[in-house]
């Protein structure tokens, strides 16, 4: 399964993506978002693996490693779960009017289980709107944050 999701945002490319990488943010923006720790590597570098901890309706643990890091322009990443294996490409492009294009390509390579593989196929829809809400939540995070 692979979906994009694309937003516009009301703000600099150099802002944007400084507060989308920057960890102290990610509660603000990542609804269930508990916490991120390097387990490998530099932070924010090709190789770099961390262990993410997601606590919405669920505990959910994740395991990120960095395929590309090119901050500005892309940063592509792996993150594994117990129950799947997705690969997430985030592309920021600078627009006209201190405005940025902000891009998620998310493909999902690994199902393990019957009832995820079920969800997938009944309800692609639920796993796009998910990456489609926090994408809004950062637009409404980045133009509402004092510099």
């Amino acid at each position: 399964m692979k979906y994009t999701c694309t937003i516009e945002i009301n703000a600099p490319l150099e802002k944007v993506v400084s507060l989308w990488s920057n960890e102290k943010y990610f509660k603000e923006w990542q609804d269930g978002f508990e916490s991120i720790k390097l387990l490998t590597g530099t932070p924010e570098t090709q190789g770099a693996t961390s262990r993410i901890i997601l606590d919405g309706q669920q505990r959910i643990e994740l395991i990120e490693t960095i395929l590309l890091a090119n901050l500005p322009e892309e940063k592509i990443a792996r993150y594994e779960h117990i129950h799947m294996t997705n690969t997430q490409a985030s592309r920021f492009e600078a627009l006209a009017n201190s405005r940025t294009r902000y891009t998620s390509e998310v493909e999902y390579i690994k199902f393990n289980g019957l009832m995820i593989k079920l969800m997938a196929k009944l309800f692609p829809s639920k796993f796009k709107a998910q990456s489609q809400k926090w994408m809004d939540q950062f637009k409404a995070f980045v133009e509402n944050i004092d510099d």
